[in-house]
């Protein structure tokens, strides 16, 4: 059993959401005044043009626990996430969207799970109230994603989640990626678990996200798989595929060099391109490989607040 955990931040990335974030400030700070913690509320206004923006500010004028961060323009949900981690400052953090379809009455339930051991818990939209399509699509999604990523997880894109402040503090989340943070805490090697949480149809405006979103973040995917890898061993990646093109190509160039030595014509021959091809771009590639090592080797240093990030504790 984990300690407990005494402040609580709950982030709320919210866009053009005027309708909700009154009723919704109003279901958080109902639920978490019954925790018996320290909690707070940051409202991350990204970029809003509806009138949210002034809401916003009459209610952290009002409410204590109540803070708004306002972003200049919309950057998206990873910047306005990144936003609301710089400024939380519990030692719990959950993330719950600003549309009201996710339920405040489940964070005790996540705070719980946190402090019976888990790093981050993600929620589970079992019931999702939403499109046919929308839950078919987030269904290819999230067998794809747990294919590649080797992540169990029924739900990865829910946004519903609860957080041990480590955690955030080691992600860096640009793109779509923020539908990944199971994965990369994973990578980093903190515990992930997931919860079934009650999810609500939308009561006001309409979702931002349509399925193009999904294009997007296969890209997202293949990127953090490659940095969570291989980033501490690219010779892995680049020397292996390098040293396979050259090992095929010098087949090639061997066949045909014998071809010429029993008096045959390989001139015209496109194999003979190929082969040659094959064996630059192997160079090229292995020589890849190597600078980025030296590169991360260069970079990789004890104080380094990435390897601090990743020390659970130091017993003495």
């Amino acid at each position: 059993m984990a300690a407990r955990l005494a402040f609580v931040s709950v982030v709320v990335p919210v866009y053009n959401e005027r309708e909700s974030v009154r009723p919704l400030s109003e279901e958080l700070l109902r639920v978490l005044r019954g925790l018996g913690r320290r909690t707070e509320v940051l409202f991350v206004d990204d970029g809003s043009t509806d009138g949210t923006s002034e809401i916003l500010a009459d209610l952290a004028a009002s409410e204590p626990e109540i803070a708004v961060v306002r972003l200049r323009r919309n950057f998206g949900k990873a910047a306005a996430l990144m936003a609301g981690f710089r400024e939380a400052r519990g030692d719990a953090i959950v993330t719950i969207d600003g549309d009201l379809q996710d339920d405040p009455a489940e964070i005790p339930r996540l705070l719980d799970e946190l402090e019976a051991g888990a790093d981050l818990v993600s929620g589970w939209k079992r019931d999702r109230q939403d499109a046919w399509s929308k839950r078919a699509a987030s269904k290819v999604f999230n067998g794809v994603t747990g294919a590649m990523s080797g992540i169990g997880l029924h739900d990865l894109n829910c946004g519903f989640k609860a957080y041990r402040s480590e955690v955030v503090r080691s992600l860096a989340l640009t793109g779509d990626q923020y539908r990944y943070i199971p994965v990369l805490a994973a990578n980093e090697g903190f515990r992930v678990s997931e919860l079934p949480v009650n999810h609500r149809q939308r009561p006001y405006g309409k979702s931002k996200y349509g399925l193009e979103r999904y294009l997007r973040g296969f890209l997202d995917l293949l990127t953090i798989l490659f940095v969570g890898r291989f980033r501490q061993r690219p010779m892995h990646l680049f020397g292996g595929i390098g040293m396979l093109f050259i090992l095929v190509g010098v087949v090639i160039c061997t066949y045909l060099a014998v071809l010429r030595l029993t008096g045959e014509g390989i001139g015209g021959r496109p194999l003979l391109l190929l082969g040659v091809l094959l064996i630059v771009v192997g160079v090229q590639l292995f020589t890849i490989g190597l600078v980025s090592e030296m590169i991360q080797r260069y970079h990789l240093r004890p104080q380094d607040e990435e390897a601090r990030s990743r020390v659970e504790r130091v017993i003495r």
